[in-house]
């Protein structure tokens, strides 16, 4: 297991609830439990109630297998892995264990009334469970989203003792803040012995490598993460984990490899030894033909979807500032390959020529140039980056083929030019009209955390991905959150 979408991925090494943290598990899980339950009984109730209501007799036996059935859905959602303290919270793990128990005790009623030869009614397995599928997935995520709200306040957080070097405990703990709800905390540091501080922004030095046992012990630490550094090794990692297990505290251990995940990774057994596979990522042949058949046929229907609000916006533009409606600007490409980029204007005519004099107030530190209160955007123009509806018009892009729905950041040519070889690696694949830069914070984001999601985004692209951030977008751009 990996704690994160794609940041700073964290190996699960042992997991057991203790302490603070397994209070509200334990109350989490039985909370999900009696949803689940309730979404059950619902579905049950609805399914005979429509029976009842159209005259249809309900024989006893067929109430009985009503309620065995209320009764095997958390029997079956446990056997799929749905009520694992790893799996909720974060991640598709939930939702896919849910599916899990879902189908397979739909699977296991059809084949047990084939097998038996005993007639039950069709609306159990057609109507009942699909209907308690549906509820349920829905329940656990409205619950998903009181948890993370919960936990941006500063709930239900898991207490972590970091240990590595000072950049790599630095990172985690920027992390975990500027994304909470994966319910974990930095409350301690350990560091090599040759380089102690005071702390490492806000967080406590409270010993070296060879103290990390003791220093759990002191603070009631739910959990240590060990960040990638060679002072410790396979033997020192395994002496690590036996200290730990008198107290049942969750060890993690983050890969030198952080950006790569999910289906890339690997643990083969070669020679008696663990070894970590990684695959190399597509950018070629079927799968990312699907993403491009897949772009341009959302694409062509979001423009006949919105062809009338698009139309609205054109004249808007027009009539509050002079000028056309569109801006065109060119772009770096997939393989830099240079294209024009089409977006709503939201700037006055001039505002190239004007870019020069404001160079002094750029707000962000390093290629890009960004002010939150840029004088060159006129007033509807503020309002149409603030709910990106400026973008719409890069469908025409994705439709001609040259972006992707999502993808990287669109750079200009003077951004390219200050690329270095790590940083161009970006445009091994289409630029996209949203991306992970894009759900994760807009414009609030560094330069570097920018870099660094788009990063990301290329080495572990898949359309289940793409499909996750264009969900997500939507919240992102109605709450019009580091837009400017």
């Amino acid at each position: 297991m990996r704690v994160g979408t794609g940041e700073s991925a964290v190996v699960l090494l042992e997991a057991v609830p203790r302490h603070a943290s397994s209070i509200w598990t334990r109350a989490y899980l039985r909370l999900l439990l009696s949803g689940d339950t309730a979404c059950v009984l619902l579905a049950c109730a609805v399914v005979l109630g429509i029976r009842l209501l159209n005259g249809v007799y309900i024989p006893a036996e067929e109430f009985l297998l009503g309620v065995g059935l209320v009764a095997a859905w958390p029997v079956a959602l446990a056997l799929g892995g749905a009520y694992r303290q790893r799996a909720n919270g974060e991640g598709t793990d939930e939702f896919k264990a849910v599916l899990n128990g879902g189908v397979g005790l739909m699977a296991a009623v059809a084949i047990g009334a084939y097998a038996t030869q005993t007639v039950i009614a069709r609306s159990f397995v057609l109507a009942m469970l699909p209907l308690a599928l549906i509820a349920t997935l829905c329940f656990r995520y409205r619950m998903r989203k009181r948890l993370h709200r919960r936990r941006a306040v500063g709930e239900y957080m898991r207490e972590v003792i970091a240990v590595g070097h000072r950049e790599s405990i630095l990172d985690l703990v920027m992390q975990f803040r500027r994304q909470p709800y994966h319910g974990m905390r930095v409350v301690g540091a350990c560091l090599p012995a040759e380089r102690q501080d005071d702390d490492l922004d806000g967080i406590p030095i409270l010993g070296t490598f060879a103290d990390v046992a003791d220093v759990v012990t002191r603070t009631g630490a739910d959990a240590v993460a060990v960040l990638a550094c060679p002072e410790l090794d396979g033997a020192a990692l395994r002496r690590l984990a036996w200290s730990l297990e008198t107290s049942r505290t969750d060890l993690f251990v983050a890969p030198a490899l952080l950006d790569v995940a999910g289906p890339r990774i690997s643990i083969r057994p070669v020679a008696g030894m663990p070894l970590l596979h990684v695959e190399h990522p597509e950018f070629d042949g079927a799968r990312q033909f699907v993403k491009s058949v897949f772009d341009r046929l959302v694409a062509v229907a979001a423009l006949l979807v919105l062809a009338l609000p698009l139309l609205a916006i054109a004249v808007l533009i027009r009539v509050t500032s002079a000028g056309p409606a569109l801006f065109h600007q060119t772009r770096v490409g997939r393989r830099g390959k240079e294209f024009r980029l089409v977006k709503f204007r939201t700037m006055v005519t001039d505002a190239e020529r004007l870019k020069d004099g404001l160079a002094g107030a750029n707000e962000f530190d390093s290629v890009l140039f960004k002010m939150r209160n840029d004088p060159r955007i006129t007033g509807i123009g503020a309002f149409l980056r603030r709910y990106s509806l400026d973008e719409l018009p890069q469908l025409l892009n994705v439709v001609r083929g040259e972006m992707s729905l999502v993808g990287p950041r669109p750079p200009l040519r003077e951004e390219v030019a200050q690329y270095g070889a790590d940083v161009r690696r970006r445009l091994v694949v289409k630029p996209g009209l949203t991306g992970l830069w894009q759900v994760s914070g807009r414009s609030d984001l560094t330069w570097e955390e920018s870099v660094r999601l788009d990063l990301r985004y290329v080495e572990n692209w898949s359309l289940v991905l793409d499909l996750q951030i264009l969900w997500k977008t939507w919240s992102v751009v109605a709450r019009g959150e580091g837009a400017y």
